[in-house]
């Protein structure tokens, strides 16, 4: 028999499932249900009004988020000379080309975001099948792919966020720490949402956000009324 914890009994019967939050509104209520033993997250889902069988909806991209992540991201860099020099200097926690290879090749995993140059980039798709899988693989369009590898670097270490959409059009996010404050919490969703309009497709008919969702690690879905990005 299953046993249901107490805090899912609170959810029950404190929480109505179906009411629309303002942004504050639901962030508050969030926070007040991270009560895990560890240091939960804050997590944002997203559900665009696109068809993901297209390849022209399909929506990837990147954003800083204003207040960070409030963790410390390993970046490993796929680069040669000047680059793998400045690489480097960015703080880059992992940097080689074939010798980086290799030992990803054997199991080396410990890192969270991998950069390339794009000369790198016929080595790296050999591991294709390795680093795709873990959501690892360089793509241009996060910006993992670029000469510029030392803004790359920097730009992740301050606290930039991957997204792209799902099977189910939807885009899935972190927002921080749940013990941040909820104004900065705030401000780094809706940079998330910014991009994400700015991002629309073209071909994307009728209403882009359908539905936004706010939940701690461990916690209940509080749903943000969509009106607030319109």
């Amino acid at each position: 028999m299953t046993t249901i914890s107490k805090r899912k009994k609170a959810w029950a019967t404190e929480l109505d499932r179906t009411k629309k939050h303002s942004v504050k509104e639901a962030l508050e209520l969030a926070k007040k249900y991270a009560g895990s033993k560890f240091k939960e997250r804050m997590d944002l889902v997203i559900r665009l009004g696109i068809d993901p069988r297209k390849s022209d909806q399909m929506v990837r991209s990147s954003v800083i988020l204003p207040h960070g992540t409030g963790q410390t991201l390993r970046v490993a860099v796929f680069a040669k000379g000047e680059k793998e020099k400045e690489a480097k200097e960015a703080g880059a926690d992992f940097v080689g080309a074939e010798d980086l290879a290799e030992k990803i090749t054997g199991g080396f995993f410990d890192f969270d975001r991998l950069v390339a140059t794009p000369d790198m980039m016929a080595l790296v798709g050999k591991l294709g099948k390795i680093l795709g899988p873990k959501g690892l693989m360089p793509n241009p369009k996060t910006g993992t792919v670029t000469l510029n590898v030392g803004n790359a670097v920097t730009e992740i270490k301050k606290g930039q966020v991957q997204f792209r959409t799902d099977k189910g059009a939807n885009v899935h996010c972190t927002l921080g720490m749940a013990d941040f404050e909820v104004d900065h919490l705030q401000e780094n969703l809706q940079a998330v949402v910014d991009q994400l309009v700015k991002l629309k497709p073209a071909s994307a008919k009728g209403l882009y956000v359908k539905s936004v969702f706010v939940s701690t690690t461990m916690g209940p879905g509080i749903r943000i009324d969509e009106q607030n990005f319109r």
